[in-house]
């Protein structure tokens, strides 16, 4: 049994650690999950350089101990969350079965115990003590089999777009409920991400006379824009060196899903008074994370998807929530088919060889990586 740590304050070293969960008796309620493969995305950069001040260090905690009674030592290093299936292996609870199959949140490892709770049909919930006040949106696991539509077909573009597109499900909705924040035009950064053609396909396809959607404005680096060009999802499309080049005479809503502070900061200093939001999601371009001299602070804000979750299952219920997510997901998934190349890696081994091009951007955004971890 192993796993694979980074560490928390240079990323591109990691480590596979062979931990000792195989010797650990499970406790009454406890389960034991094989992982059967997970993706990998520049979203799970987002979770380890922001993984101190939103907590996604917290989700699972590296081991130490080794099957030979030796130790690691863990100060500094942490496990990087991932999307992906697992299968219980071991129950000590009642209302879980052996082999059951299960969609939701990971450690790149080949185990993990967990502690089911709120039990329903469709899903229930890891309880254990460590992930007591994390957000629920991250502790909840789906009984695939439970499901009416499920299909195992469909499992890898679930591990890939399922988290990024229920983020941009969410800045949708978000944007709407605030009347876009008065804006006619809305730029995307990094417009490549998966996560920013999630949200790019809703807004193309709003359609409310009475709110209507900002034009789309993409931007990109100059290797990328043939292929966000061939999305056909933006109305317009510029690289990171025509910034000047934006009509800075429309109100304009931003969307970083860079993190480039250098960027982020000129594109601020050339909309100036008609920058009227900011919303900060992602860091795919990490290495350049520090905000600019010219950044807006007073109207930027980091957009935390978990706490629209939130609200809006307050707001509508869990079916309405459900309905309307898996609707637009329906659709945004369906029109990545067009463009997404999966691309399947062996096991953590695999994941180490290419994590530090994963990090430093160096992988194509229509490849769509999948760690199998069994054979």
């Amino acid at each position: 049994m192993s796993e694979f740590q980074i560490h928390k304050t240079n990323i591109t070293q990691s480590r596979i650690v062979q931990n000792d969960l195989s010797n650990t008796q499970l406790q009454t309620g406890e389960v034991l999950l094989s992982i059967d493969k997970f993706a990998l995305t520049a979203n799970n950069v987002t979770y380890a350089i922001m993984g101190d001040q939103l907590g996604y260090w917290q989700f699972f905690p590296p081991h130490s101990k080794l099957l030979n009674n030796e130790s690691v030592d863990t100060e500094g290093w942490g496990i990087l969350p991932v999307w992906g299936f697992a299968e219980v292996q071991q129950s000590k609870c009642s209302d879980v079965p052996v082999g059951e199959r299960l969609f939701g949140y990971f450690p790149p490892a080949t185990h993990l115990i967990m502690t089911p709770g709120n039990i329903s049909e469709s899903s229930w919930f890891d309880v254990s003590e460590h992930r007591a006040k994390l957000p629920a949106g991250y502790n909840i696991y789906r009984r695939v089999e439970a499901e009416p539509h499920y299909n195992s077909k469909h499992d890898e573009e679930r591990m890939l777009l399922y988290p990024l597109h229920i983020t941009a499900f969410t800045l949708y909705d978000y944007f709407q409920e605030n009347n876009w924040f008065g804006a006619t035009q809305l730029i995307m950064l990094s417009a490549s991400s998966k996560t920013s053609t999630g949200l790019a396909y809703g807004v193309k396809h709003h359609d409310d006379a009475n709110n209507p959607a900002p034009e789309l404005v993409a931007l990109t680096s100059t290797g990328n824009k043939s292929m966000v060009e061939g999305l056909n999802a933006y109305d317009k499309t510029f690289t990171y060196d025509q910034i000047t080049a934006i009509d800075n005479t429309k109100p304009s809503l931003i969307v970083d899903m860079s993190g480039n502070g250098k960027t982020l900061s000129a594109l601020h200093k050339h909309l100036g008074d008609n920058m009227v939001f900011c919303s900060n999601v992602g860091v795919t371009h990490w290495s350049d994370f520090d905000a600019g001299a010219d950044i807006i602070r007073e109207r930027s804000q980091m957009f935390f998807a978990p706490s629209q979750i939130q609200k809006r299952l307050q707001d509508w219920g869990p079916q309405l929530f459900e309905q309307k997510s898996r609707e637009y997901m329906s659709r945004s998934i369906g029109e990545s088919r067009a463009w997404l190349k999966i691309t399947h890696i062996d096991g953590l081994e695999g994941m180490e060889a290419i994590f530090t091009d994963i990090c430093e951007g160096k992988v194509r955004p229509e490849a769509g990586l999948i760690v199998n971890m069994k054979e």
